[in-house]
């Protein structure tokens, strides 16, 4: 038994972090994490203060504005803060609001009967996470003001004067010494408020990014409310729908919980559910979106019995009646339970059963008034089934030659000898050629090569029977052992890096997008735990005598030739990977210690969706838009 030493160990190293404190020591605790995704929770956590004050019916209009310091402002014409003294604090409720961890309206008051801030927490960690806040305060016929830095009054709160405005206006700059990155993206922000005017139909979000000479201003109001958002979504999919109709389903259980849904099936081939509670997008779903899947194949299965779809014991399964749907999913209640402290679950049990039944009787009456849609929908479903059925047999006809089984690997990956996730990598490499060399050039200790053969499948237009018989994507299925779709478990993955190195040239960059696609819909939780990434090989290699360096872009290719001298200077480009001998590749792309990785992941999944669809999707017109709108921002252009 080891010895437990009491040296140095008393009451004084027990700490205790005071005032905001333990958000600036922690700051990951509270909103996720200090990458990008968590310097726009803050916007997102001012912002549902603004929302919240929509949901008690006292603003309809909210303006966010990223302004050219790099700090944010949010504008709401709500109720504003009330602003006594106050009675417990014994300070202004306002630096209340600002400086103390769960001080707020929806703690059992009746201030919000629902809500979707961070329960108290979200004004004050915004303020703790900021170099500096201040706000102004319309509140019954008075202007108040105040400011903060790090969290810490800085400027005394005081009444500006009388006015006729009522609402808060927020402004804060993000704090550098404590995130990665403090530039917002302005896509990013744009989907995540368009979300908001979707869920709140009738409210205006002004959105205005003033920061570069070309200003850009978004007004989104949307009296259509989520069924406008089913329209959009599948407006930016680029496909055509089934039901030209939204299916539209609204129940109220009680004074304070309410359901809304809305449906339109599309000819894709992928389901679209976004679920929210409250106004907060549960990404991991919950009982509201369980209760919706039970109901939709339960409604689905009836009818097709009925009308003899469906003969014996032929049943559909969730994802047949999914196939090509497009859902979104909103619950509004008063004591919401989420799981994890930035809320993308939703745990409340009695809203699985409300929605469920909701959705039962609902979508049935549709149905029943509506036989050709209906049909429809029957019609894909039975497709998706026999689909499915076909990729079960290919599936078990692959089990059987031991191709998916765990000790069976594809002849031609050369593998690694670490068994620890967490420490070996697999290169998926483009070619024979560039294989081989990749394979002399790794460390064979923990890298393991897979040579690419074929062409890799375009999963965006094909089922799931077409991928267990594609002769590229097979050996990545087995190489990584982890299953692929509804068998998928993370549990069995092989290797803890999956890097994706391909030739710096269109054909390379083709390659990664269908690579990329084929994870994004089969293996989305390996781009979300953050286990996918790009190899970023050199485009040149410039050398002078004995002196070799490698450049990345046109710019550092320049840039080295003037380090050099001009004089006898050579810059040779890459046409490819396998060009480059084993210790150059090595040197370049492999060693973890020179090497440059980019990883993969999805910051938002409506707008990685579209793309997808979009580059990848059976319309050729709005892609060839979409190239030449953008094409002028290709750095990097191999003809």
């Amino acid at each position: 038994m080891a010895e437990i030493s009491t040296q140095n160990y008393d009451e004084n190293q027990i700490q205790v972090l005071e005032g905001l404190e333990a958000v600036r020591k922690r700051p990951g605790m509270y909103i996720g994490s200090t990458s990008i995704r968590g310097l726009h929770h803050l916007v997102y956590e001012i912002v549902d203060n603004s929302i919240d004050e929509a949901l008690a019916g006292a603003c309809d209009e909210i303006t966010v504005t990223l302004h050219k310091d790099g700090s944010c402002s949010v504008r709401d014409n709500g109720r504003g803060i009330p602003a006594a003294i106050h009675h417990k604090m014994g300070i202004p409720t306002p630096e209340v609001i600002f400086t103390v961890l769960h001080a707020g309206g929806k703690f059992g008051g009746e201030g919000y009967a629902i809500s979707g801030g961070l329960h108290g927490v979200g004004a004050s960690v915004v303020n703790a996470l900021s170099e500096w806040l201040i706000y102004e305060d319309c509140y019954n016929g008075e202007k108040y003001s105040g400011s903060f830095e790090r969290g810490k009054v800085s400027g005394p709160f005081k009444k500006i004067g009388d006015t006729d405005e009522h609402g808060l206006y927020v402004r804060f700059m993000p704090d550098k010494t404590v995130f990665d990155e403090t530039v917002f993206d302005y896509t990013t922000l744009l989907n995540r408020l368009r979300e908001q005017a979707f869920l709140n139909a009738g409210v205006k979000i002004n959105f205005i990014d003033e920061r570069y000479e070309e200003k850009q201003e978004e007004t989104l109001h949307y009296e259509g409310g989520i069924i406008s958002f089913v329209e959009h979504l599948n407006a930016i999919k680029h496909c055509d729908v089934i039901n030209n109709e939204v299916i539209y389903i609204k129940g109220k259980r009680d004074e304070y919980t309410t359901a809304e849904v809305a449906i339109q099936y599309n000819d894709t081939y992928n389901e679209t559910i976004m679920t929210f509670a409250n106004n907060i997008h549960t990404v991991e779903g919950g009982m509201h979106e369980i209760g919706f899947k039970s109901a939709l194949s339960r409604v689905l299965n009836d009818y097709g019995r009925k009308l003899n779809f469906l003969k014996g014991e032929e049943k559909l399964s969730g994802e047949d009646v999914r196939e090509g749907i497009c859902a979104v999913v909103s619950v509004k209640l008063k004591e919401a339970q989420f799981e994890g402290q930035t809320k993308t679950k939703l745990g409340n049990s009695d809203i699985r059963t409300f929605v469920d039944s909701l959705v039962s009787e609902k979508l049935s009456e549709f149905l029943e008034e509506n036989p050709s849609v209906c049909k429809s929908i029957l019609e894909k479903s039975l497709a998706a089934s026999r689909a499915r059925e076909a990729a079960r047999r290919a599936r078990e006809l692959t089990r059987r030659k031991g191709l998916f089984e765990g000790s069976t690997l594809p002849g031609k990956l050369y593998d690694c000898q670490e068994r620890q996730i967490n420490l070996t990598e697999l290169y998926l490499v483009e070619g024979d050629s560039a294989g081989g060399s990749a394979k002399n050039a790794r460390n064979s200790r923990f890298q393991a090569i897979l040579p690419l053969r074929g062409k890799v499948l375009n999963v965006e237009k094909s089922r799931l029977d077409k991928v267990y018989a594609n002769p590229s994507l097979i050996p990545i299925i087995q190489s990584l052992g982890c299953g692929i779709g509804s068998d998928f478990d993370i549990n069995k993955l092989r290797y803890g890096k999956i890097i994706i190195m391909s030739d710096a040239d269109v054909d390379g960059a083709h390659i990664q997008i269908l690579l990329l696609t084929f994870f994004y819909r089969y293996m989305p939780k390996l781009i979300d735990d953050g286990h996918i990434y790009l190899a970023q090989p050199p485009l040149y290699k410039v050398f002078k005598g004995k002196q070799t360096l490698y450049a990345f872009s046109d710019e550092e290719r320049d840039a080295y030739i003037a380090q050099l001298g001009t004089k006898g200077v050579e810059a040779e480009r890459y046409k490819g990977l396998g060009e480059m001998d084993a210790e150059q590749l090595w040197e370049t792309t492999m060693d973890p210690e020179t090497r440059t990785l980019l990883r993969v992941s999805i910051e938002d999944a409506m707008q990685c969706d579209e793309i997808f669809s979009l580059l990848m999707g059976e319309r050729v017109e709005p892609r060839r838009d979409f190239i030449q709108k953008n094409a002028v921002y290709v750095t990097n252009l191999d003809v």
